[in-house]
């Protein structure tokens, strides 16, 4: 469990630095627009109040603490999912990346009262309106590494039938 410590615990430290440097240091809040790498990188201030995409996202309090209790509620459970199973070192990265990337999403939205985000991608003639931060990222990337890496031995079929047979003498 020291690997998802660890990974949680750095993925949580580099979104909330990136988002300490790029949103105050520099004043994103303030000027609202960067372009680092036109347009394929560019910095633009968000507030989400939401979920992905600003859904759910009516701004009440009461939205806030549900989308806090949720993001607690999923830690928990792939944290304890993590906890029972059988897993290697890519399953508890990954988890240790969704984990601390909600984490500091949470934190934001105790803090801000919504989640900062600043990163946009977009292409030639293509103007993306959407934002978001790198615990974004991490979530993602640890929810893909999950989906493909996790296999906690409770699958069925041949796989566990050529392991579970018994070898001719």
């Amino acid at each position: 469990m020291r690997i998802l410590f660890w990974s949680a615990f750095t993925a949580f430290l580099i979104d909330q630095a990136s988002k300490y440097l790029v949103v105050h240091m520099w004043e994103l809040w303030r000027v609202r627009e960067i372009d680092v790498l036109p347009p394929y990188l560019n910095f633009r201030y968000g507030e989400n109040r939401g979920i992905n995409f600003g859904l759910f996202g009516d701004g009440s309090d009461a939205s806030r603490f549900i989308l806090i209790g949720l993001a607690l509620v999923i830690c928990a459970g792939v944290l304890f999912w993590i906890g029972r199973g059988k897993f290697g070192v890519k399953e508890r990265v990954s988890a240790g990346l969704l984990i601390g990337g909600a984490l500091a999403n949470v934190v934001d939205r105790l803090v801000y009262g919504y989640v900062l985000d600043f990163l946009n991608n977009s292409l030639p003639g293509w103007n993306n309106p959407f934002v978001y931060n790198i615990a974004d990222v991490f979530i993602f990337a640890g929810a893909i590494g999950l989906i493909l890496f996790a296999d906690d031995g409770r699958k069925t079929g041949k796989k566990n039938a050529k392991t579970t047979a018994k070898k001719p003498k």
